[in-house]
């Protein structure tokens, strides 16, 4: 199910996570962590690590991200709580 989010509140998420957590989701998910990083509006695309299922909308708070797929953000909200 798709979530809408602002994008800066995508990154307080990312930038709230514990250290190692990315590489924690990564190795969960089976993927590479610059997916992870992407997902969460980082800029490392290569073959292994694009990410798709984001669309940003220009907006306040760095524009309305629409995930398509909310498993990581799932993941990273599980391990701030």
């Amino acid at each position: 199910m798709a979530r809408l989010i602002t994008f800066n509140e995508l990154r307080r998420i990312k930038d709230s996570l514990p250290h190692g957590t990315i590489q924690k989701i990564a190795d969960e998910l089976g993927i590479e962590p610059d997916a992870v990083r992407n997902y969460f509006g980082g800029d490392h695309f290569d073959e292994e690590g694009k990410c798709v299922g984001m669309h940003i909308e220009p907006g306040p708070e760095g524009g309305i991200v629409r995930l398509d797929d909310t498993t990581i953000l799932d993941k990273a909200l599980s391990y701030m709580q």
